[in-house]
């Protein structure tokens, strides 16, 4: 279940299902007896229902009415007037026979568990009010949470906590999951999130041909290189390196690195020539060639066995790092831009643009929050509710690039309008260099020839389980030694 629906694309999933012939109550009735299954499972001591006035609420009384017949202490506090109610949640408060008070926060104490059926996920204006009110008392309440669908107060579009959002220890979703599970700080609020199924038939995401998912081995695993019996190393690409200055010629030995490990059949580091000795001392499987500025480098990279190159790391920021991109940008090879590389053409991102859209080869450029922020200033001013997704596909639309965009919820998205969201990820990341080395593994996949999009979604996959194959304690150097092991599981030979 790779897939995520937006809220209006599920809002369709569900309009087409009913269409079909199953009754909105029908899957109103399945969604409340999930959440009711998971609330059983922590066997609480009694359960208060807070439902709001919509179908989320609904849920909510269904979900109650299934405890209660299930020998659980259940009450239900509504916010709003149950005389207004209508449609299908009207329909499931009028088989609800217990107990319904007003949502007030006092009504919480001493319950055992909270089902959290106060809004959906398509939440788009801030929590104000009594609503507020309710959501701070379900958090400071002390029992844990199961939220219907989202945890009110997330936007389940984009993640964003609008105003104030329920921390759930569950979250229970239906049919497939939405952005805003996996996009932060929604999904911090969510818990462990579990998909049910409610009887909505799988075809219908066809009509909804949905472009968002999950970054999961099924989005990739059937484009990812598998080294063949009778291949050879120059089977598998040769990836190109550019590294900085003498004194910053680690970032570029780590992206070497991650490259060669991620499959690549061999891998040159270009360096100029003041830190050509220290390259050549620090490699052994990895090549070294001398290679400084734009014209050396356009000579260099005229051998078309040169099929991948990295740009950035450690580059330094400037006209000659400036100068370096366009010549690599200028022959048909893959090319990965990180770091100095993005960060250089601050000032006129619009020449990077164009150079990009003047090719036919692969470009994936990869910025954390702040690169982006240098050479998408407008997206990152338009975007409604902060949405990351949004942004990395208006993103990859200006740029005419795969835009990978980093962070604990990293996005890749392409220009056609596909993204992949990773959740698939430990924070040991956050240190120094472990972004050139997902720069090598990036370059190192599409030396193989796998597709731009693919490749990037999988290299933060790869990357993410590289960390947690290392765990505590995790600097950048142990990222490239971790992946065997990860290409191993991967590959089913381990």
């Amino acid at each position: 279940m790779i897939e995520l629906l937006t809220p209006v694309e599920t809002a369709e999933a569900d309009r087409l299902t009913i269409a079909g012939g199953v009754s909105g109550i029908d899957l109103m009735e399945a969604a409340g007896r999930a959440v009711a299954d998971r609330v059983a499972a922590l066997a609480p001591a009694s359960v208060t229902v807070v439902a709001g006035a919509g179908n989320n609420g609904g849920d909510g009384f269904v979900a109650a009415r299934n405890l209660a017949e299930w020998g659980y202490e259940t009450k239900v506090l509504l916010l709003g007037d149950r005389t207004k109610l209508s449609g299908d949640a009207a329909i499931a408060a009028a088989r609800w026979s217990g107990a319904t008070e007003p949502a007030l926060p006092d009504a919480l104490a001493g319950t055992g568990a909270i089902v959290d059926a106060l809004f959906g996920a398509g939440l788009d204006r801030p929590v104000e009010g009594a609503a507020r009110t309710l959501i701070d008392a379900m958090n400071g309440a002390g029992a844990p949470i199961i939220a219907v669908d989202l945890p009110s107060g997330i936007n389940g579009a984009s993640g964003a906590v609008m105003g104030a959002a329920v921390e759930a220890r569950d979250t229970v979703t239906f049919f497939r999951r939405k952005p805003g599970h996996l996009l932060l700080p929604g999904r911090g609020h969510c818990g462990a999130v579990h998909v049910a199924d409610i009887g909505i038939k799988p075809d219908v995401l066809a009509r909804i041909a949905p472009t968002a998912f999950a970054n999961e081995p099924p989005l990739w695993r059937s484009l990812f290189p598998v080294p063949r019996l009778d291949g050879h190393k120059y089977d598998r690409g040769h990836a190109v390196v550019v590294s900085g200055a003498q004194s910053f010629t680690g970032a570029a030995r780590l992206a070497a690195r991650g490259a060669l490990r991620a499959g690549a059949g061999l891998v040159t580091i270009a360096s100029p020539r003041d830190a050509l000795a220290v390259h050549a001392a620090a490699n052994l499987a990895v090549m070294v060639r001398a290679v400084d500025g734009p014209e050396e480098l356009t000579t260099f990279l005229s051998d078309r066995r040169f099929n991948a190159v990295v740009i950035g790391p450690g580059a330094g920021v400037g006209p000659a790092t400036r100068a370096l991109v366009l010549a690599a940008l200028a022959g048909e090879r893959a090319v990965v831009l990180d770091a100095d590389a993005l960060t250089s053409f601050a000032d006129d991102p619009a020449q990077l643009f164009a150079a990009i859209k003047g090719r036919t080869s692969a470009t994936v450029l990869t910025p954390h929050t702040g690169e982006f922020s240098r050479i998408f200033k407008n997206i990152s001013k338009d975007i409604e509710f902060d949405n990351k997704l949004e942004k990395s596909r208006e993103a990859a639309r200006e740029s005419g690039s795969i835009v990978l965009f980093k962070g604990p919820d990293t996005v890749v998205a392409a220009p056609d309008g596909r993204a992949a969201i990773n959740a698939h990820a430990p924070p040991t990341l956050a240190t120094a260099g472990t972004g050139d080395v997902l720069a090598g593994i990036t370059a190192g996949l599409l030396a193989q020839a796998m597709p731009a999009f693919e490749a990037a979604a999988a290299a933060v996959w790869l990357h993410g389980d590289a960390a947690m194959e290392v765990g505590p304690g995790l600097i950048s150097e142990d990222l490239p030694e971790a992946m065997p092991a990860v290409l191993r599981r991967l590959l089913g030979q381990g």
